[in-house]
């Protein structure tokens, strides 16, 4: 595919990117070679190849899901300012 001056505007315009003259002519070709690998790309038979996230196995590394900082709650509080109730006390931001 080849792309011309009026469609580098044209996309500039879409993106709202302003672009000089001399620009908009050092674009024109390098969207045609980007263009072009892209096809070249598209003719690559992957047939039997299942998709892929990364090109090295990765797992997540799981854990239990359990409370291990449970029951210091006091311990926490303790760092608070104002603690009422069992719980941080901030003041009021709604008027």
């Amino acid at each position: 595919m080849s792309v011309d001056t009026a469609t580098v505007r044209h996309i500039a315009k879409l993106a709202r990117i302003a672009v000089s003259d001399a620009e908009v002519e050092a674009l024109a070709p390098e969207l045609s070679n980007i263009l072009g690998w892209v096809e070249q790309l598209g003719e690559v038979d992957v047939s039997g190849i299942e998709p892929m996230t990364a090109v090295i196995p990765n797992q997540l590394r799981l854990r239990e899901d359990v409370v291990t900082d449970g029951g210091i709650r006091d311990a926490v509080l303790a760092n608070a300012p104002v603690a009422e109730h069992g719980f941080f006390a901030v003041p009021k931001v709604i008027e």
